[in-house]
């Protein structure tokens, strides 16, 4: 079990070795990803303990780098996918098959044909469902496995309209419907669970909103029969401070909070934390290759782009900046972008920061997340290299893309 005696709720960027960090760019070029896989365990183990007597599972989607998915079946945790590259990616990991849940989203055939025949050889593992038609198209392929039903609560929560999941379409069955299709899986299928997402990112303040959600899960829950369901799984969603103001989640409170809004069960709660569990342990150090002044902001170029970071450019986030190289100068405010040819490609506009010279190694923070697996080879960027922390050891765990990577595929 990882002690967390020394591990804070939240880690910030100026906790880290500025020295470690600036030696790590030295050594291994930039831009450059850092996960702290020790932290990575610190944070799983903090909210597992938070929530006695449910299951805690880890949804991939957040981080599948083979390195995050030891260091979380380390700490204990099952594991939420959302593809079937992330269950053959976790299997890879060394997590059982029998203990995965894939829950699909409007899942291609070749992804609901992976499933399939790994059930064929897993029965433990479970398929969520948000539409009838994958129900139909299960059957035609002759499973007759564990199923849970991914409910449509009809209420979004989180940091941006593009992570509200509760209340969009595309998500679970109407809440209304699920009774009639719990009725069907059962002559059809095994039903083991009921599933839900209302949104991602949410913090203490967003907790009511929240849990109205997962009310109508426990409701729902109680309406088909909780008795006869192995689980509830309210999913993640769980938020970690981006702006340096803003409070960590706080767990204890979170915790009462979804225990009373679910309500009296005699199924398992389950949850899915991704983002709480990698965020904070991961970052990109970028180099500062251009200082231009402009008629209303200094300009400061660095190496790493929207293709290494899309979050800022696709969901206008804010991820802290620190001048590793420098903490000490003063600060002024600048516009902090990259070499890709939009001018969506900007991390940052009046930011204070320590002042920035060509050459200084710049960190950018919480990127654990929704960061590498978001990378692309936009401009025929090579995709950077991870260097992972563990035990007072580094490692790169994915090397530096080349050019060859790039156009390899090419006929």
């Amino acid at each position: 079990m990882t002690d967390l005696a020394d591990s804070p709720a939240v880690r910030r960027l100026a906790d880290w070795d500025h020295e470690r960090l600036e030696g790590l760019a030295d050594e291994y070029d930039t831009p450059l990803y850092v996960m702290d896989l020790d932290r990575v365990k610190e944070n799983y183990t903090r909210f597992s303990e938070a929530f006695p007597n449910a299951e805690v599972m880890y949804a991939a989607k957040a981080h599948t780098g083979k390195a995050v998915l030891e260091a979380v079946l380390e700490a204990g945790a099952d594991i939420e996918c959302a593809a079937w590259g992330e269950l053959e990616r976790s299997i890879d990991a060394g997590a059982d098959p029998n203990t995965l849940q894939y829950t699909a989203v409007n899942p291609p055939d070749h992804d609901l044909n992976y499933a399939t025949d790994l059930a064929a050889e897993a029965p433990g593992l479970t398929i969520t469902i948000g539409a009838t038609d994958t129900l139909d198209r299960l059957a035609e392929r002759g499973y007759d496995g564990r199923v849970a039903i991914r409910i449509n609560p009809g209420i979004g929560t989180g940091h941006h309209e593009k992570v509200a999941t509760g209340a969009d379409a595309k998500f679970g069955i109407p809440y209304e419907r699920v009774p009639e299709v719990a009725d069907r899986v059962r002559e059809e299928f095994e039903l083991v669970g009921l599933h839900a997402h209302a949104g991602s990112g949410v913090l203490t303040e967003g907790l009511e909103e929240h849990c109205e959600a997962i009310e109508r899960v426990g409701e729902m829950a109680r309406r088909v029969g909780d008795a006869e369901l192995e689980f509830v799984d309210v999913g993640g969603g769980y938020g970690v401070p981006y702006r340096e103001d803003e409070e960590p989640l706080d767990l204890e409170k979170t915790s009462n909070m979804v225990r009373d809004a679910v309500g009296d069960l005699e199924a398992t709660l389950k949850l899915e934390p991704g983002r709480y569990v990698v965020a904070d342990a991961g970052l990109i150090l970028s180099e500062v290759n251009t200082i231009k002044e402009a008629p209303d902001t200094t300009v400061v170029g660095i190496d790493a782009s929207l293709a290494t970071l899309i979050r800022p450019a696709m969901f206008g986030s804010y991820h802290p900046m620190y001048n590793v190289s420098a903490p000490e100068r003063d600060s002024h405010p600048v516009t902090v972008g990259g070499p890709v040819c939009t001018s969506a490609d900007v991390f940052a506009h009046d930011r204070p920061v320590a002042n920035p010279e060509r050459g200084d190694i710049l960190a950018i923070g919480n990127a654990g997340s929704y960061g590498y697996e978001l990378a692309s080879q936009f401009h025929s960027q090579p995709r950077p290299a991870e260097v992972a922390l563990e035990g007072g050891e580094a490692r790169v765990v994915r090397r530096r893309e080349s050019l060859e990577d790039v156009t390899r595929v090419e006929q």
